[in-house]
């Protein structure tokens, strides 16, 4: 039971920092690494967004798209940690020998797809507060963009994309909060590791 219940709190206090860092105003756009793109090829249009956004057709998409991502990071805290707490005895055993990221990789795979229908509906309320989906309908009416083959920036492909890439740096961020828990037991973490080492 301790084993649990270490395991639930060391993923629940990486998925906490995860989430208070992600939801810091600009923080997904800073990292790169987790930054939030326009679907499809779009992805690859910066040049032609700069020009829409310096001729004043739209502002700047991607920091609105960002902006939307860390609302609802902000918001997801009980959504993971009631994924955490659906954790079993046996799924924390797994865990414990599963690599530094092993609680991480655990919950992606076990409760990924439930966390997207739950939070999916976070940046859906984010991305129409923060003026999203007005700037995208711009760009949709715009030929050169319009144009553009497969990418999806109707109201629900916009939705989708947002939704799952900001669950990609949610958990990329919690893997590193993990990691970092169960690297510097002294920290904070050392409570927590005691009832899973």
């Amino acid at each position: 039971m301790a084993q649990s219940g270490g395991v639930k709190s060391l993923l629940g206090n990486a998925s906490d920092g995860a989430l208070d860092k992600l939801s810091q105003p600009g923080a997904f756009y800073a990292d790169k690494a987790v930054r939030i793109l326009l679907p499809g090829p779009l992805k690859k249009a910066s040049s032609i967004l700069r020009f829409t956004s310096k001729a004043g057709l739209t502002t700047d998409i991607t920091k609105t798209l960002n902006d939307a991502a860390g609302k609802a990071a902000l918001e997801a805290k009980p959504i993971f940690r009631s994924a955490i707490d659906d954790m079993t005895l046996t799924d924390g055993v797994g865990i414990v020998t599963n690599g530094e990221t092993g609680g991480t990789d655990y919950l992606r795979k076990s409760a990924g797809e439930d966390l997207a229908v739950k939070i999916r509906p976070l940046v859906e309320k984010a991305l129409g507060e923060t003026g999203a989906y007005q700037q995208v309908e711009k760009l949709g009416s715009l030929s050169s963009l319009a144009s553009m083959a497969g990418a999806d920036i109707s109201r629900d492909g916009l939705t989708d994309s947002v939704t799952q890439q900001a669950l990609d740096g949610i958990f990329s961020y919690i893997g590193l909060e993990e990691a970092k828990f169960r690297k510097n037991p002294l920290d904070k973490g050392r409570k927590l590791l005691k009832g899973i080492f």
